[in-house]
């Protein structure tokens, strides 16, 4: 038998990506989906309240994007350099690329790297 506890522990280390590709992966080798299944007769009639609400899960892993550089282009790569530790021309790569900057971040780091990009002049988004 297999050991749960490690399946567990290797599941818990999947990226979101990881895991989406799984569930697609073990779809296709089950032959199964997993969508949740809708009942006919459990439908709500018109001008009923819903009987089930779904909880929003809230988002613990976020991406720092960066949008626009502004015009303190040598400022923003400083602090790039700072927040992820590239090299001088690695930074500079990123910052005229533009994009994704850091991914799967707490909130906390994420705001962080936000005021301080923003700071240096650049416009930031975070998702």
């Amino acid at each position: 038998m297999a050991d749960l506890a490690k399946i567990v522990e290797e599941l818990s280390g999947l990226t979101l990506l990881e895991a989406a590709e799984l569930t697609k992966m073990l779809e296709a080798k089950w032959g199964v989906s997993a969508a949740a299944p809708v009942a006919m007769g459990m439908m709500p009639m018109a001008g009923a309240a819903p009987a089930v609400v779904e909880e929003v899960e809230e988002q613990t892993e976020f991406n720092v994007i960066l949008k626009d550089v502004g015009p303190k282009k040598i400022n923003v790569i400083k602090e790039v350099r700072a927040l992820t530790g590239l090299g001088l021309k690695e930074a500079k790569d990123v910052v005229d690329n533009l994009g994704t900057l850091m991914e799967g971040v707490s909130k906390e780091a994420a705001m962080d790297a936000k005021e301080k990009l923003e700071a240096a002049g650049a416009v930031v988004e975070i998702k």
